[in-house]
């Protein structure tokens, strides 16, 4: 069905242009009603689709059906729906008062009309819930309590409560009976039946008159709170009665008009007080802004034009300011776009779970345009084209979303991508409707393959309104997901950093690195997720049972303990939410690259981290080795020390899905675990430790390996392995710490999540961790697929300051054997057997007595018995011998012995053969 595809373009008297950082709004709307969600031609539309089409026809039908309910009450008793609104209907208090995030109590000088309640919480927790509508107490107001449920008695008995114990229960029950009041004014736009236009109009005109004589609430803490407020709801992104409120008016506006002539004007001065609370109030750094911006614009989209108000403010003053204008709390599109993408990369500065709600809420306002006022926002803004190709990158192997921040990780939202086709296709760009038509098929192959009569319509007014459904061109081939990603991609607005050496859902492997820029993030250091067999095997923990506002995601989901991170001292924190703690990429390789560039057998990356609280510095070398098409590995090199000395210690966390975990010795002897009451508050360390139980740990200088297993329900258990290097005074640990949060939602985990501590191992250095760095190898496996690792083993190592370099020798089955070597000063040569690098990171790999892989990575020396690489300069070299020939990747001009032959080669980014 056509919906307002013309509905204000064909008034417009000019044109929105794009210039630089503004978009220049000229128009002349219509003055006729509605324009929300159709137009004047959707009358007849809507009819004939109920008539035509049996999906519309039951909607319709079930609309009309659950209203009646309430019109024939309403014929019966006039007041009997809006009697039940909960407001201020004896004291018509002006005035609300809350202390932070409960309220208090209302008061001021009496208004002339009844005003709206106020809310009781911020949270939703309540002691007392609301009856059902029919039990609700007419004009209930006494003594400024509420009769609702007592919920912890049986059978909920009634009775008068503080609305503060209510939570936010006085908001829904007023929703319910404003989109009762909503429908019914559909009804009597679709149908001219006299007898819906009262029953909405009696809502509608109680409700909104009760707005226009209430005044913003005063928060008597006068904290970060009044910043906040909204006019029915803690916080301005949750005014979602509004999502009602304004297409009633637009579809009862004649109706008003006609018969309560002398309250509009009251109504658009409600309108726009709440419009101008919400420009006022909020958070303009991040997704609530765009959550406040589309209140605003579908206020202004309802109002008439700016000469028909004294002040000047009407519709186009409100379509401008979410367009172009930006106060204290509320900026506008352009200048948010500026601020949170990144122009580089696309990614948003919040953590994942947020990016994709922005986006949503970017290429929603898209569509919006276009369809009502054809006008092409993403050209104006074409950041959003590049964000919405970027979301990939966020992507596991198994399609999932890394989990960094507050994010519960989830399959990609391909609305985004949709919306984009749907803009193309509006606006004639074919190149993007080819690029976002394969990247669709990709992500969601059954886009576009709706077929039939539609099914299990939900019952709505927006049902009969909402956009057409996608087509896609048949051509347009679904794209590879390879073309998407990239090897290693690092967005530094977020502290982002991701290498993987493929996307096989079970074979490839992933890293994701963050630290904690933006919004959203936790106090985690350099942490750590790790992919292994279908599965974030080593995952982020979540934001707790209870959000961001819960006790457990203050003391210890969004701290240092739940990460796969390094704590020091027992003191590394800082503050959560909005951080400004991010890492800086020394180097890695292959260097962050554009979707679609080749993957390689070695991957790594360095960062620095300065830890705040203890002044601490930190980095991390992680690399992947690929050793064949189904089998690789994970390098894991973290160093810690304190800034000024006096290191007490350093502690290694690491928690892995599954249900058992066993700690030996590397050679197989048992460590004598011992229970123990380490990690703990006690000796003024975080609340997080507390969180950590059933722990046994053992002093050991012994290389140690740890082993976590998922016991799968088809017998084909995954394991982690885990092999890390003994150090003087280190002592490891067992333990237990709360569920794995974070993926407790995600369908089709091997067991049930929330009922399953997270297995824990803690090395802990006494000291500095500098010299003395935790040095792992992990390696994914199953019983069908078991581990290729032999034996790991650290050898010595040779150099000027012998503590500063480390050594790693990985033995397989198959007979190759990888020597690395890692320097924290790669000027200095180090060396480790028959193995010489000047070099951040160095690998040789070894098969059967045939060289097969060489990496220099940030280095300019790498010599083994056969070969030697040499740059003049610190350069990336990848050599590696694969059907029959060598060939090799530079970033720099670099010389190349083999076979007692010296080859000068020119730097080249994608892999030649050595000629």
């Amino acid at each position: 069905m056509r919906v307002v595809s013309l509905l204000i373009c064909l008034f417009i008297s000019g044109i929105l242009q794009a210039q630089k950082g503004h978009i220049t709004f000229q128009q002349q709307l219509p003055d006729s009603h509605p324009r929300y969600l159709t137009d004047a031609n959707g009358k007849s539309e809507t009819l004939h689709l109920i008539k035509t089409e049996a999906w519309a026809k039951d909607v319709f039908e079930k609309l009309k059906r659950r209203t009646d309910i309430y019109a024939n009450l309403t014929d019966a008793q006039p007041d009997w729906l809006l009697s039940r609104l909960a407001m201020y209907w004896q004291s018509h208090a002006t005035d609300v008062y809350i202390k932070g995030e409960t309220f208090d109590h209302a008061g001021g000088e009496k208004a002339p009309a009844p005003t709206v309640r106020y809310t009781g919480t911020r949270g939703t927790f309540a002691t007392h819930g609301r009856p059902r509508l029919e039990d609700v107490v007419p004009y209930d107001d006494t003594d400024g309590n509420v009769t609702f449920c007592n919920n912890a008695l049986p059978g909920r008995p009634m009775e008068s409560v503080h609305p503060s114990k209510t939570g936010r229960n006085i908001e829904s029950l007023n929703r319910e009976i404003m989109g009762i009041a909503r429908d019914a004014a559909f009804l009597y736009w679709l149908t001219g039946e006299e007898r819906y236009a009262k029953l909405a109009a009696g809502v509608f005109d109680t409700y909104m008159t009760g707005i226009y004589y209430r005044n913003v609430p005063i928060d008597l803490n006068h904290g970060h709170q009044q910043t906040l407020v909204g006019m029915s709801s803690f916080e301005v992104i949750h005014e979602d009665i509004l999502y009602d409120i304004v297409p009633l008016y637009d579809f009862l506006y004649d109706y008003l008009n006609a018969r309560h002539t002398d309250k509009m004007d009251i109504y658009a001065e409600a309108f726009k007080k709440w419009a101008d609370n919400i420009i006022a109030n909020g958070v303009p750094h991040n997704n609530w802004n765009l959550m406040q911006a589309r209140y605003v614009m579908n206020i202004g989209m309802i109002l008439e034009n700016n000469k028909q108000y004294a002040d000047g403010k009407g519709r186009e003053y409100y379509i401008d300011y979410v367009l172009n204008r930006s106060s204290i709390r509320q900026w506008s599109l352009t200048k948010l776009a500026d601020y949170g993408f990144d122009p580089q990369t696309g990614i948003w500065a919040e953590c994942p779970g947020y990016c994709n709600v922005v986006l949503n809420d970017y290429t929603s306002f898209a569509t919006l345009f276009d369809r009502n006022l054809n006008f092409d926002l993403v050209k104006a803004l074409p950041v959003i084209s590049k964000a919405v190709s970027a979301t990939p990158q966020y992507l596991f192997p198994n399609r999932m979303l890394c989990g960094f921040g507050d994010t519960h990780p989830g399959y990609l939202n391909t609305a985004p991508i949709s919306r984009l086709i749907q803009n193309a296709q509006h606006n004639g760009k074919k190149e993007q409707e080819d690029y976002f038509t394969a990247m669709l098929k990709c992500f969601n192959p059954n886009a576009g393959q709706e077929t039939g009569m539609k099914k299990d319509v939900r019952v709505s007014v927006n049902s009969f309104f909402d956009d057409k459904p996608l087509e896609l061109t048949p051509a347009i081939e679904a794209g590879k997901i390879e073309d998407y990603v990239s090897p290693l991609f690092y967005a530094p607005n977020v502290s982002w950093l991701m290498q993987r050496n493929g996307m096989h859902p079970r074979h490839s492997l992933m890293i994701s690195l963050n630290a904690s820029e933006g919004n959203h993030m936790h106090a985690n250091g350099i942490s750590m997720e790790l992919y292994g067999k279908g599965y974030v095997l080593g995952p982020d923990a979540g934001i707790g049972l209870y959000g961001y506002s819960g006790l457990d995601y203050l003391e210890y989901y969004s701290q240092f303990p739940s990460h796969n991170t390094v704590c020091v001292d027992g003191i590394s924190s800082y503050p959560v939410m909005k951080s400004n703690h991010s890492f800086d990429l020394k180097s890695s390789f292959p260097a962050p690259a554009e979707p679609g560039s080749a993957f390689t057998p070695v991957t790594y990356s360095d960062v620095y981290f300065r830890e705040p609280e203890s002044r601490a510095d930190q980095t991390r070398l992680m690399g992947i080795v690929t050793t064949g098409p189904e089998t690789g590995y994970y390098v894991d090199i973290f160093r810690s020390r304190k800034e000024q000395g006096g290191d007490k210690m350093h502690d290694y966390f690491y928690h892995n899905l599954g249900q058992t975990l066993t700690l030996t010795a590397a050679d197989g002897s048992d460590l004598n675990l011992q229970p123990t009451e380490e990690l703990a508050f006690a000796g003024a360390h975080l609340y997080a430790y507390s969180y950590i139980y059933d722990k046994k740990s053992a002093a050991t200088d012994k290389d140690i390996k740890a082993t976590f297993t998922i016991d799968m329900p088809d017998n084909d258990d995954i394991s982690m392995n885990l092999w890390m290097k003994g150090e003087a005074e280190r002592e490891v640990f067992t333990a237990l710490s709360p569920m794995t949060e974070g993926l407790s939602r995600t369908p089709g985990m091997p067991y049930n999540i929330k009922e399953q501590p997270t297995l824990t191992f803690v090395a802990r250095q006494k000291g500095e961790a500098w010299n003395r760095p935790f040095v792992a190898v992990y390696e994914p496996s199953s019983q069908k697929e078991p581990g290729c690792i032999s034996e790991v083993s650290f050898p010595e190592v040779n150099s000027k300051n012998k503590n500063s370099a480390v050594s790693v020798c990985v033995r397989q089955k198959d007979g190759r054997t990888d020597y690395i070597l890692s320097s924290d000063r790669p000027e200095e040569t180090c060396t480790s057997g028959n193995m010489s690098a000047q070099a951040t990171y160095a690998l040789w790999g070894n098969k059967q007595g045939n060289d097969c892989t060489l990496f220099l990575g940030n280095g300019t020396l790498l010599s083994t018995p056969n070969i030697i690489i040499k740059s003049a300069t610190p350069a990336n070299v990848l050599l590696e011998y694969k059907n029959g020939t060598w060939h090799y990747t530079a970033s720099a001009d670099c010389t190349v012995s083999l076979n007692k032959k010296t080859y000068r080669l020119k730097a080249v980014s994608e892999a030649t053969k050595l000629k």
